[in-house]
């Protein structure tokens, strides 16, 4: 960030606790600069965007600038989002609006306000990514963590990174600067966070029915998704090993163009498991999802959960276990 504060910034994110971090750094930026400043805070049920521009148009009292503050931009309508960017093409030169969203913002806001100001992405990377992200925090954390608790705390947190820093700021409290091990660490760890998608249909598609009904676990308690959102989940990766069952695609770009997709990644996956599976596997499978489809709707009389457990079981079942591959030592006393 400048000396100078700039007319107007902007952090969105999906992840509320990390939007709301990242917004209390740019605020202590802010705050910490020369001269007088003026903090006013315009969030609300609904933000009252002609009162927060004519604030901004106003030359502030007893300060050298007025930083005004919006959370909740996600809740401004279409009309107010026209009045903004129509602000920024002129905005004043004793006033900084702090934008804050979880919600998506619209394009010609974004562009508005990075042509006068700062966008802050608030989010955390998506998928494998997120792996390596939480290394990076972790090693700038006010604590240490051993290798173990590292590996629990990234585990545990799942989805849900927005928690890391709290969980941080607890531990710097009760140990200080001493390594903290997973003993230490347990009782600041609460509820397990929600797992991604991919986990419970990498655990199914390795054949690894525990592994595969912890990742569901973790989606419907952790993670709070509807066991319908987890169902169309499943639906969708066996609909893709389905398309490619007995066409004539030999490479992961072709399986990729067939899918619609552009990452060759997920195509490579939904190859290889379609191929192990073979086309007896995957009906089979699309049956099952069927059957669990009437379950959830109302056919039994059982609980969702237990409707979900019973697939995921099943469904792992229909892979064949992934075996390691054998070492030398083992191939050469095989012979």
């Amino acid at each position: 960030m400048t000396a100078t504060p700039a007319a107007a910034y902007l952090v969105k994110g999906e992840d509320h606790a990390l939007v709301a971090q990242a917004l209390a750094k740019v605020l202590a930026e802010l705050t910490a600069e020369a001269g007088g400043m003026a903090l006013e805070d315009h969030s609300g049920d609904e933000p009252d965007v002609p009162a927060l521009i004519d604030a901004a148009l106003t030359p502030p009292f007893l300060a050298d600038r007025r930083i005004l503050v919006v959370r909740d931009l996600g809740r401004a309508r279409a009309e107010d989002v026209d009045r903004l960017v129509a602000y920024l093409a002129a905005p004043s030169d004793t006033a900084s609006l702090v934008l804050a969203s979880t919600a998506a913002v619209p394009a010609r806001l974004v562009e508005a306000v990075r042509a006068v100001g700062h966008v802050v992405d608030a989010s955390a990377p998506a998928g494998r990514g997120r792996g390596q992200w939480l290394a990076a925090r972790l090693k700038e954390a006010p604590v240490r963590l051993d290798a173990r608790a590292a590996a629990v705390l990234t585990e545990h947190l799942g989805e849900q990174v927005g928690r890391l820093d709290g969980i941080l700021t607890g531990l710097a409290a009760a140990y200080g600067d001493a390594t903290v091990g997973p003993e230490e660490l347990e009782p600041f760890l609460g509820e397990a966070g929600a797992g991604a998608p991919w986990e419970l249909t990498d655990a199914i598609d390795s054949g690894d029915v525990a592994r595969a009904l912890a990742a569901l676990h973790r989606l419907t308690e952790g993670g709070n998704r509807h066991p319908l959102v987890v169902l169309a989940s499943l639906h969708r990766h066996y609909l893709a090993m389905l398309r490619l069952d007995g066409a004539e695609v030999s490479s992961d770009q072709e399986a990729a163009a067939l899918l619609g997709i552009r990452s060759t990644y997920p195509a490579a996956k939904a190859r290889a498991q379609a191929a192990r599976l073979k086309g007896a596997g995957i009906g089979r499978a699309i049956v099952l999802l069927a059957d669990a489809d009437l379950d959830l709707k109302g056919r039994t009389a059982l609980p969702e959960q237990t409707v979900l457990e019973v697939l995921v079981a099943r469904l792992a079942r229909l892979a064949p276990a992934v075996r390691p591959r054998p070492t030398k030592r083992a191939r050469a006393s095989s012979r």
